[in-house]
């Protein structure tokens, strides 16, 4: 049981009821709900709050492999699998190119984990914060945090307001912010820093009929190389098709009308995307969001810490948003649990959890970064399995971003092809579909561009 404290906010404030708990976790998106249900299930007193109510709409529908290794410790596996669109692989595609190339995730190092699924984000993440409750946690929903304070051995101070405006006050031995893109605490604390290398923008919305892969490419998740940007196509429940588009600034400042209006004017410029797109009809809204890609300065504190998108968000190319959340959560759920006990010892846990999510946001961050360049672009479209690259690549592809050392050959050997490519390049050759490396006039010639 949550025990109940009538307590002074600070002076001058009304006397109000405070609601005591082991650990309150701000935001109930895959983050909060993860490490709330381990929390809760290890005996801890869990308060769960969601500044909204489920189901609701979140864009990112498109998990990876190493998801299902999340889903079986929160006995949800099956649960998902009867919600979701099977996900075999990953196709790319390119206006430039002409061509499409497949990566199929059972073709990765890792035999483990060879396939995941595409998710109504609604459902999904309904399903997630329902398992907290039945784990044990109390869940409150309609509740936004306004106000978090902390003092050194001390309970924290957290204000949330419903929708009604009235205040609620909550006294937690411990905080872990999942806020989402909100990142309550690290705006807060103005620590959050966005990533100048990769500074974009995308527009999105869910569409009928579009057309979708059938065969062995059937589920894939696809991505478009368009000019200035990216698309992803993404298949899921009931013939819906969630489309966005990724663009540079470039891209963006040149937008004219509505956010409608330029979704569907960038999906009429790209030959490949307009080809699937000839009878689908837009459902709902379409939505715009910028700054894709951010960290805050530290994701750890006396008394609280940031996971999944509160602390840092990746340009979600390689779909590992929802990946990075689970993973943080179940992380942050260890910190919490540890600190509980002995704060020096979390405290501890928590640096090497930071450093381990940095590590992987570097690790994808680098592709991420080159993914507008010529050259990257030629790499995934004529994918060498060199030195086991190939492998490797799908292997990152399926979410094995932690550094296990097994990806750590491939990886390197995939780097020093970029940078090697990358003076050819500057020498007026390009890797070739075939691939061998070629005078760009012939290679543009023989691409028929």
């Amino acid at each position: 049981m949550l025990d109940t404290i009538d307590t002074m906010v600070r002076p001058g404030d009304a006397p109000a009821t405070c609601t005591e708990c082991d650990i309150l976790i701000i935001g109930g998106g895959p983050a909060g709900s993860t490490a709330a249900a381990m929390l809760a299930a290890r005996g801890r007193q869990v308060v769960l709050l969601e500044k909204d109510m489920h189901p609701r709409f979140h864009i990112g529908e498109s998990l990876l492999p190493r998801n299902l290794e999340i889903l079986d410790k929160l006995g949800m596996r099956e649960a998902v699998s009867q919600m979701g669109v099977h996900k075999p692989g990953a196709e790319f595609v390119s206006d430039e190119h002409g061509d499409a190339v497949g990566f199929n995730f059972a073709d990765g190092i890792d035999k483990n984990y060879t396939y995941a699924y595409q998710v109504s984000r609604a459902d999904f993440d309904a399903a997630l914060f329902a398992n907290a409750e039945k784990a044990g946690a109390r869940v409150m929903q309609n509740l936004r945090v306004t106000e978090a304070r902390f003092a050194a051995g001390q309970r924290a101070t957290v204000v949330a307001s419903d929708t009604a405006g009235q205040a609620h006050h909550f006294a937690p031995r411990f905080v872990l912010d999942a806020s989402g893109r909100d990142t309550f605490l690290a705006g807060s604390l103005r620590t959050k820093q966005s990533n100048k290398n990769n500074n974009t923008a995308a527009a999105f919305g869910h569409f009928r009929n579009a057309e979708c892969r059938t065969g062995d490419r059937q589920g894939f998740i696809t991505v478009h190389l368009v000019r200035d940007g990216w698309f992803w196509m993404i298949p899921l429940p009931d013939d819906v098709m969630s489309v966005g588009f990724v663009g540079t600034q470039a891209a963006f400042k040149a937008r004219r009308g509505t956010m409608k209006e330029f979704l569907l004017e960038r999906i009429r410029a790209s030959r490949t995307v307009s080809q699937r797109m000839q009878c689908a009809e837009l459902i709902g809204d379409v939505t715009g969001t910028g700054n894709y890609s951010y960290q805050a300065q530290s994701a750890v504190g006396d008394g609280y810490m940031m996971i999944g998108d509160a602390f840092a968000f990746l340009d979600p190319i390689f779909s590992s948003g929802v990946l990075l959340a689970m993973t943080s959560g179940e992380m942050g759920a260890a910190v919490a649990d540890t600190w509980l006990d002995n704060p020096r010892a979390g405290l501890a846990m928590a640096r090497t959890s930071e450093r381990k999510v940095r590590r992987a946001m570097k690790t994808l961050g680098w592709l991420v970064y080159r993914i507008n360049t010529t050259v990257m672009r030629d790499m995934f479209m004529s994918p060498q399995n060199r030195f086991r690259m190939r492998e490797g690549l799908v292997s990152l592809l399926a979410g094995n971003i932690h550094g296990r050392p097994e990806l750590s050959l491939p990886v390197i050997a995939f780097k020093g092809a970029f940078y090697m490519l990358s003076l050819f390049y500057r020498f007026g050759y390009r890797l070739h579909p075939d691939g061998n490396v070629k005078p760009i006039r012939q290679w543009a010639s023989e691409a028929g561009v």
